[in-house]
C-alpha cells in the first residue's frame, strides 16, 4: 500500500506543474498538441487524486455493512479514472485534433519577452522554443514517475513469477499501481508526439503535423481508457486467482495430512492484496475434533505461507 501510494504522489507532483506549463505553452504559441497535452496532463493530475481517494477509503476498517472490508474502492476509482478522466481527455484531445486538421492556422512564430535577456539570446525568443522547453521537462519529470511505477511492478512481477507486463497486466490486483504505470507510460508517449508535431510544423510552417498530433493523443488516450476500463471490471465483477496460484493452494489443501478431498473450494478478491478463500474439505472420518481443528488451523497457516495476499480463510469440514 505504501509503494502504491508513493507511485500515486509522484506522478501527482509531475502532472499537475507539468498541466501548468503545458497550458501556458498553448496560450503563447496556440499549438492543438499543446492543448492536447494539457487536457491529457489535467487528466493525469486528476487520476492521482481519485487514485488517493480509492487508497485512502480502501484502507477502511470493515463494517457490519461492509464485513470484508472496503478494498474494492480501490477497483472503483481506477474504474472512473479509465472512464471518467481518460475517455473524456481523449474525447476533448481527438476533437479539438479534428478542429485544427479541417480548420487550420498558421504556425505562430512570433516573439516571446523573456523576464531577463539572456546573453546568447537576447530579449525575446521564439515562442515555439516555449514548447520545446515544456514538453522536454514534461518528458523528463514524466520518466521520473514512470520509473516508480516500473518499479513497483517489477516487484509484483517477480514475487509471482509473471512472464513480464504483459502477463502483469492481465492478472495483477493492484491496480492503483497498474493505473499510474499506463497513464506515466502514455504520458511520455504523447509528449513525444507532441514534441515531434511542433517540430515538423515549425520546420515545414505546415500546422497539420500539430493538429494530427493531437489528435493521435486524443486516440491514444481513448485506447487505454477502454483498456483499463476492461482490466478494472473483472476485479470489479469478482475475479479469483490466476489458475496456476489456485491450484498451488489447492494442491496444499489437498496434500495435507488428513483430508480425503476437496468437495469446493473458491478465491476472490476484495482488494489489491485482499484475497478470501473458501473451500468445503472431506477430512478423515477417524477425526476426532479436535484433531479436526488443529489440521483445519495448520492449513490455512499453510496457506498464508504460500499465499501472503490472503486476508480471509474459511474451510467448512465434511464427512
Amino acid at each position: 500500500m505504501a509503494s502504491s501510494k508513493s507511485v500515486v504522489l509522484a506522478a501527482l507532483v509531475a502532472n499537475g506543474a507539468i498541466a501548468v506549463l503545458k497550458f501556458g505553452g498553448y496560450l503563447l504559441t496556440g499549438s492543438p498538441a499543446m492543448l492536447s497535452e494539457t487536457y491529457h496532463s489535467v487528466s493525469d493530475t486528476g487520476n492521482q487524486v481519485f487514485l488517493l481517494i480509492g487508497i485512502r477509503y480502501g484502507g477502511k476498517s470493515a463494517t457490519r455493512e461492509h464485513p470484508f472490508g472496503y478494498g474494492k474502492a480501490q477497483f472503483f476509482y481506477s474504474f472512473l479514472v479509465s472512464v471518467l478522466l481518460f475517455g473524456i481527455a481523449g474525447w476533448e484531445s481527438l476533437k479539438h485534433g479534428y478542429h485544427a486538421i479541417t480548420h487550420p492556422e498558421p504556425v505562430n512564430t512570433g516573439l516571446v519577452a523573456l523576464p531577463v535577456p539572456l546573453p546568447a539570446v537576447g530579449p525575446e525568443i521564439p515562442s515555439v522554443w516555449v514548447n520545446y522547453t515544456v514538453l522536454l521537462g514534461a518528458i523528463a519529470f514524466e520518466t521520473y514517475a514512470f520509473k516508480k511505477a516500473y518499479d513497483a511492478m517489477s516487484k509484483q512481477i517477480a514475487d509471482h513469477e509473471w512472464s513480464g507486463f504483459r502477463e502483469a497486466f492481465r492478472k495483477t490486483a493492484d491496480v492503483t499501481v497498474l493505473t499510474a504505470l499506463t497513464e506515466d507510460a502514455i504520458a511520455l508517449g504523447g509528449a513525444g508526439i507532441a514534441l515531434f508535431g511542433v517540430f515538423l510544423s515549425q520546420y515545414t510552417g505546415n500546422p497539420i503535423y500539430d493538429a494530427v498530433s493531437a489528435a493521435l493523443i486524443g486516440v491514444m488516450l481513448m485506447g487505454f481508457a477502454v483498456a483499463l476500463a476492461w482490466e478494472n471490471k473483472r476485479l470489479l465483477l469478482g475475479e479469483s486467482l490466476p489458475a496456476s496460484e489456485e491450484r498451488d493452494l489447492r494442491a496444499i489443501v489437498t496434500n495435507h495430512e488428513g483430508v480425503v478431498g476437496i468437495d469446493d473450494f473458491r478465491t476472490v478478491y476484495f482488494g489489491p492484496k485482499q484475497v478470501l478463500v473458501t473451500t468445503d474439505v472431506s477430512f478423515d472420518p477417524a477425526f476426532d475434533t479436535v484433531e479436526m481443528d488443529d489440521t483445519i488451523s495448520a492449513i490455512e497457516a499453510e496457506l498464508l505461507d504460500a499465499e501472503p495476499d490472503i486476508s480471509k480463510i474459511y474451510i467448512e469440514p465434511e464427512r
